[in-house]
């Protein structure tokens, strides 16, 4: 159970740090080359498949890039198996419901319960670590921004980072 906390806390932490690095850019986006299609797959599919196209009325075939007839078929990535739901709490200790619990009657309700407990995991070791308020928050608040479920319009991304920090340090961390 520690170890899969540990990933999750480690990939929320990459994706974190991802977000951070990419709200730095500079926001260009040209184009240095234009991309080309030599050979793909399906062209080599089709033409072996169905007859050469021709060229309007003089019946003559129209010129068909060649491609090999032993081209192999690009790995096509395998869906990812999940084994729970998102909001499924049945793993849930009775510490991890009472800090959740607390979190939605303070105003947040987050869109996989594996959000929350990260970043209240997060504060907990930080608190353990003595690790600023400031380090705290800044975590908090880049992860609670980027929760799908999190809604600006009704809290500041500050004040639901400083929600999770006094909810994990009141029920989660002890």
């Amino acid at each position: 159970m520690h170890r899969t906390r540990g990933k999750v806390i480690g990939v929320v932490v990459g994706i974190a740090a991802t977000g951070l690095l990419a709200a730095c850019g500079n926001n260009d986006s040209t184009v240095s080359s234009t991309p080309t299609l030599s050979h793909t797959t399906a062209a080599a599919t089709t033409s072996a498949s169905t007859p050469a196209p021709t060229s309007g009325a003089t019946g003559q075939p129209s010129q068909a890039p060649e491609t090999p007839a032993d081209t192999a078929t690009p790995e096509r990535p395998q869906p990812v198996p999940t084994n729970a739901a998102p909001g499924d709490t049945s793993k849930l200790t009775d510490k991890d419901k009472k800090f959740l619990d607390a979190l939605k009657a303070a105003g947040i309700t987050p869109s996989s319960p594996d959000i929350a407990l990260s970043i209240g995991t997060y504060v907990c070791q930080g608190v353990a670590a003595n690790a600023s308020d400031q380090d705290l928050m800044t975590f908090a608040t880049a992860m609670a921004g980027s929760d799908p479920s999190f809604d600006p319009a009704k809290m500041p991304v500050e004040q639901a980072g400083k929600i999770y920090i006094d909810t994990a340090k009141s029920t989660y961390c002890q």
